[in-house]
């Protein structure tokens, strides 16, 4: 499969006169519960030749391959990314972070050390608790789940929990942010689970597991309560981002 994902970067970049930058894996592969089914969600970031970013009817900012059964594959353009990077967008840092690496290059060892210079506490914390409230109403609050689904609510709660001790972004794998954050006396109820979910397929059902739900809606509304708290971050600057456009292009 790697070697596929490898031959379908380099199409990309042969069809759309592009160069990819960073391609790595994200969602459950890199965040340690895939399922045997699972496909593989492979992002990257992508920079044209600087001509193209002259031009007043410039390319689209993101490219996309059609979505299949095996293979979700798109990227985001480098101008984008920095420009999401200082709104310290938390996918960003995802994807600079993912222990699943297609492709690297210089680019992408100078941009992590900037990275961390852009991260805002708020940011990560509204987008993760977004994530985990929005997943809990529509898909926990049944008789019988998705086993998957416990961990599209866990782990951004573990996140939101993470950033609220560290102040720093949370580590994509989910197995760090659960001996880091998880209360010890569900570590058992979530080991089982974690171990369920990587040995059925997607759509294994479960019942509804009160001692997870009790814990989760708790988090939910006390992590609300601490953001809500927070003061007012300041904006960063944009003369570090412009520098490294600006030296990618020259590449």
């Amino acid at each position: 499969m790697e070697a596929l994902i490898k031959e379908k970067l380099l199409e990309i970049e042969q069809r759309e006169n592009c160069r990819i930058l960073l391609a790595v894996e994200s969602g459950s592969r890199a965040w340690g519960f895939a399922s045997p089914d699972s496909d593989y969600d492979v992002r990257f970031i992508y920079v044209r030749d600087k001509d193209s970013y002259l031009k007043l009817n410039r390319s689209r900012d993101v490219i996309e391959l059609p979505i299949n059964d095996v293979l979700d594959i798109n990227g985001w353009d480098v101008d984008k990314t920095l420009k999401l990077l200082h709104n310290s967008n938390p996918t960003v840092f995802e994807w600079f972070s993912s222990p699943i690496i297609y492709k690297t290059t210089p680019f992408a060892e100078q941009f992590k050390p900037i990275m961390q210079h852009y991260f805002s506490s708020k940011s990560g914390l509204w987008h993760y608790l977004h994530m985990a409230e929005g997943n809990y109403r529509e898909y926990l609050k049944v008789d019988l789940v998705k086993a998957k689904k416990y961990f599209y609510v866990l782990r951004p709660i573990l996140a939101c929990r993470w950033i609220l001790e560290t102040e720093t972004p949370p580590p994509m794998k989910f197995e760090e942010l659960m001996e880091s954050q998880l209360p010890a006396y569900l570590k058992d109820t979530v080991r089982d689970l974690l171990d369920l979910k990587m040995n059925s397929p997607e759509v294994k059902m479960i019942p509804r597991i009160d001692i997870l739900n009790e814990y989760l809606e708790m988090s939910i509304t006390e992590v609300k309560s601490q953001i809500e708290q927070y003061p007012r971050e300041v904006v960063k600057e944009w003369d570090e981002l412009n520098r490294l456009f600006l030296s990618v292009l020259e590449c």
